[in-house]
């Protein structure tokens, strides 16, 4: 017996220390990357020494005698701390994911490349300007300067992950970074999905009227009755019952991410008459989805024209979001509509030939190889009309609305192979005014932002991105896809820079936008019908107007606002039968539960708060509601409306148009009203979340489920990694409020935290070095580094870092300088 005790201690303490080698050798290996920020280096490609002074948060300040200089050390700087994120960015706008990552990613793959958004960013360098040209080649030469580094000084590959993923790093160029712009117009795309969504609803519903409820346009007049999709397209009655088809959209790593989690921002200004300290003030916070790390990096860059800091993507020489000591800007998007799905009829002798207004013509077509890991390549046939690449019908279920015989394109403006949006960014980085500014956004093509600019003297907001020019007779006003044969479906260039919505020194002294509905103008001057915001603006304007004079700290508080618009008007409206009207009933039953629901939120105040259970509740109920509402009506197809529409609520209890037809079920024989509705909506939420928390009503809490999940793309998933590479945290706020927390909208938890401001600040021209600003995660993308989720939780508390371009102050708390020195000296 003793004898087994002892071997039994030796295998144990073997099998111990055997861990123990093997977690050292992996620490080792990974650590070897982690960068070292106090250094000296002699590298290639540098014309004048270079300082990157990393101040206590690792944001980096660069300084160099000449601008070449500052942007090369920029391109160190994003390579040392995110280099795992740079290349595969770019691998996947090159539609090259697949050669590392397998079979998993090879439907991204085939997308991006029938886009050809890395053919068209290489013929794009090209039209820069002679100062976008130095500025991307400086770049791209500190990128390969840290490559060389880490191949010459075996530095651990660059990233831990290089290690499990076999991932060969070509030398950065410059049409990487303007790939990278395009990428983030992916990203943002909305117009699509909501076009073809909007022409599946038209074919389900048996009552055409219908289309302006569950898809309501924004507040406002003008906008004309639809067309029934039917009617538009030949052959389109035979999709009506036509299933939804899979597309990428699933995939972490996949950058489409379909209509409700697309885009979107917050950016307002004030003018002097309207601040408390006499200077203009700026806010922005930038909206996309969240990750490990995030896609946002903060830089200071010192330039001659001046000292610019903000925040960066990796990947690109811009400050995208920051100030200057003469001028703060910040983006939103703007949800102009510059796509549009056409419809191609083939030739039905020849399926490579297609119907254009002067006859069928031949696509244009190219074969492109996709290298798969651990399988056979993939040979793809791009295909592109006059009017567009072909997609196939499983995106954005593009199957379910192209008729037999026909296949679907798009327009969009992103496909430009002139774009000169990178040469826009760089001047708005120079400019010293605004109206310098609004001439550097001339250049601007793809994503269209709304520009929100200060001065020293001023505020204004300007459109930017190219407005496509459609025809006044367009089929659907480039609503639902149209037939791409008829020429007055088609494009015909583009709108005047002029024809940009702006405004400029306004008289209350305030500018600023949520993705709300910016001018109502008649097609096609009209920018768009579809916006990303009716709720938020609604909170915005009434804490802008309930001061006379702002401050930062009054910016930063409507930053963090998280009082629901939506929650106070819907459940006084949905519940109005309800409340109150409850009789006694045992504890434990339906009746009990709902009547202890509605007597919290009756004194409930619409602030979604991550401690109290009225914001779940809420949620839960509007969710299950309208899901009541419409899974008879659409069926299978209700699934694709993942995210609560509080319009088609609203219009819905007060029955506007008839709307209210909506709260009877139509299989059913009785009638029900709509209080009926949303008492047994009610209910179906409670008992989801009795089954799923299995707690009192009042011990729920909604941050337990509303989690912001900053996970990594690749990682996130792997078991025991993805407790050290996923960033979780309960947080308040919601899909309607000013600190938007967008929710997922599906899955086991549709109230996860998935989409939200990754990057925040606030200017203050009064006093510049007291602006400040934040971002979700960490500057690192290393997951050894302190610096990989050091701002999480400041961000998470809705803290800031300071905005300085006092070189001294970033001194005094410096974490490392790094002096990069030119051969030979």
């Amino acid at each position: 017996m003793v004898r087994i005790f002892r071997w039994l201690m030796r295998i144990t303490v073997a099998v111990l220390v055997l861990v123990g080698l093997v977690v050292g050798a992996v620490y080792y290996f990974a650590s070897r990357s982690l960068p070292d920020y106090d250094k000296r280096l002699t590298v290639d490609g540098l014309d004048t020494p270079v300082e990157i002074l990393r101040d206590h948060a690792n944001v980096p300040h660069i300084f160099s005698d000449d601008d070449a200089g500052v942007f090369f050390g920029l391109g160190y700087a994003h390579a040392q701390d995110r280099l795992w994120q740079m290349m595969v960015m770019r691998r996947t706008v090159q539609g090259r994911l697949s050669e590392v990552f397998g079979a998993r990613t090879v439907e991204i793959d085939k997308l991006l490349r029938r886009f050809d958004l890395y053919r068209l960013a290489r013929t794009s360098v090209a039209a820069q300007d002679a100062d976008t040209l130095a500025a991307l080649e400086a770049y791209a030469a500190g990128v390969n300067a840290r490559l060389d580094e880490i191949n010459r000084d075996a530095l651990g590959r660059g990233a831990p992950e290089m290690f499990l993923f076999d991932m060969p790093i070509a030398p950065w160029h410059p049409a990487d970074s303007i790939a990278v712009i395009k990428l983030m117009a992916v990203q943002m795309m909305s117009q699509l999905d909501r076009e073809v969504l909007r022409a599946r609803l038209s074919l389900a519903l048996p009552d055409k009227a219908r289309l302006a409820d569950i898809l309501p346009d924004a507040p406002g007049t003008g906008v004309g009755a639809l067309p029934d999709y039917a009617a538009l397209m030949p052959g389109a009655d035979t999709l009506r019952f036509a299933g939804g088809m899979g597309g990428a959209a699933n995939d972490p790593l996949s950058p489409f991410r379909g209509p409700g989690l697309a885009n979107a921002s917050n950016g307002w200004a004030a003018a002097p008459s309207r601040s408390a300290s006499g200077g203009t003030l700026l806010a922005n916070d930038p909206h996309l989805g969240f990750s490990a790390p995030s896609i946002w990096y903060l830089a200071r860059l010192e330039l001659s024209s001046g000292g610019v800091i903000g925040g960066t993507i990796p990947g690109m020489p811009l400050v995208l979001s920051g100030r200057s000591d003469r001028l703060g800007w910040g983006l939103t998007s703007s949800y102009l509509d510059d796509l549009d799905v056409m419809i191609e009829e083939l030739n039905p002798d020849n399926p490579e030939q297609y119907r254009t207004p002067d006859g069928f013509q031949p696509f244009e077509t190219r074969r492109s190889i996709i290298e798969i890991k651990d399988s056979a390549p993939v040979t793809l046939t791009l295909r592109w009309s006059e009017n567009g690449p072909v997609l196939p019908g499983s995106h954005a279920d593009l199957g379910t609305i192209t008729p037999p015989g026909h296949v679907a394109a798009v327009s969009w403006t992103a496909l430009d192979d002139q774009d000169t949006t990178m040469s826009a960014g760089l001047g708005l980085m120079r400019a010293r005014s605004i109206r310098e500014a609004m001439v550097a956004g001339e250049k601007f093509v793809a994503p269209s932002q709304n520009l929100i600019l200060a001065d020293r003297l001023d505020v204004a907001m300007k459109t930017v991105g190219a407005m496509p020019r459609r025809n006044a007779n367009h089929d659907s006003q480039g609503r639902m896809p149209a037939l791409g044969a008829v020429e007055h479906n088609r494009w015909q260039g583009r709108l005047s820079y002029d024809a940009n919505p702006e405004f400029i020194a306004p008289s209350g002294g305030i500018v600023g936008n949520t993705n709300n509905k910016l001018v109502e103008r008649p097609f096609p001057l009209h920018v768009s019908f579809d916006w990303g915001d009716t709720q938020r603006v609604q909170r915005w304007t009434r804490l802008m107007q309930l001061r006379h004079v702002h401050s930062r700290d009054s910016f930063v508080e409507a930053q963090l606002d998280t009082v629901s618009v939506t929650a106070r008007t819907l459940l006084p409206l949905v519940g109005k039968d309800l409340w109150f009207t409850g009789e006694a009933a045992p504890d434990g039953t339906t009746e009990r539960r709902r009547h202890m629901a509605l007597e919290l939120l009756a004194d409930w105040n619409g602030e979604m708060n991550e401690y109290l259970p009225e914001p779940l509740i809420y949620m839960a109920w509007m969710r299950a509601l309208q899901e009541r509402l419409v899974r008879d009506e659409l069926g299978p197809l209700a699934d694709e409306l993942t995210h609560v529409e509080p319009l088609f609520i609203e219009r819905v209890f007060r029955d506007v148009d008839g709307a209210g037809a909506w709260c009877d079920v139509i299989h059913s024989t009785p009638r029900e009203t709509c209080s009926d509705i949303a008492r047994m909506a009610l209910d179906d939420a409670l008992t989801w979340l009795t089954e799923t928390q299995g707690t009192a009503i009042e011990s729920l809490a909604w941050g337990d489920l509303h989690q912001a999940t900053h996970d990594h793309a690749v990682l996130g998933e792997v078991p025991l990694l993805r407790y050290f590479v996923n960033i979780r945290q309960s947080t308040s706020g919601g899909d309607n409020t000013l600190n938007r927390a967008k929710t997922a909208g599906k899955g086991a938890n549709p109230f996860r935290n998935v989409h939200g401001a990754g990057f925040r600040g606030v200017y203050d021209f009064a006093d510049p070095d007291s602006s400040v600003f934040v971002i979700s995660t960490g500057q690192s993308g290393h997951v050894l580094s302190r610096h990989y989720d050091d701002m999480a939780t400041l961000w998470r508390r809705g803290e800031y870092i300071p905005m300085s371009l006092d070189t001294d102050l970033a001194r005094a708390a410096s974490v490392g300088v790094t002096r990069l020195l030119p051969k030979g000296e």
